[in-house]
């Protein structure tokens, strides 16, 4: 009788490891969704913050974000204040936290350094990688390789 209760709790202790070992990995990416002006280098981005203009732009909802009579406003397009200004040159902070616009206060101190601060980003629109990582900061060198050898590099080896 020993032996058959030992045998099941073996058993049941095992589904239980089994059960709890089990890894769950979640990923966000949001590649696609960001604007052509946003900047690059980033999988995942939930909100701009631009320090120029003192809004936010909300990636999954494609909506800026900004203060106007004491309440924040989700729209389409820019404040009318700032419709004339450039998304494309202005300096972009990629905040990723939910409701991003509630701690202005703090990005406001924070990020002040960078009102102004325009073409000093690359954006995504300006990133010419094409997978490969031919990009932007690959350097363009002669085609001869590294190596110290003295062969011609039409590739017909020593058979």
């Amino acid at each position: 009788m020993k032996k058959i209760m030992l045998s099941m709790f073996l058993g049941i202790a095992t589904i239980a490891m089994v059960n709890t070992s089990k890894a769950q990995v979640s990923v966000n990416i949001n590649i696609g969704s960001q604007p052509e002006w946003g900047p690059s280098g980033y999988n995942y981005a939930e909100y701009y913050y631009m320090p120029d203009i003192e809004t936010y732009y909300y990636v999954p909802q494609k909506q800026f974000v900004y203060f106007s009579g004491n309440r924040w406003v989700f729209s389409a397009g820019l404040p009318p204040a700032h419709s004339n200004y450039n998304i494309y040159s202005g300096y972009k902070v990629v905040v990723n936290r939910p409701n991003a616009y509630k701690y202005f206060n703090d990005h406001k101190v924070k990020y002040a350094r960078y009102k102004n601060y325009n073409n000093h980003q690359v954006i995504i629109k300006n990133k010419h990688d094409n997978g490969n990582h031919n990009g932007q900061y690959k350097k363009n060198g002669n085609g001869k390789g590294n190596s110290k050898g003295k062969g011609k590099g039409h590739g017909k080896g020593n058979d």
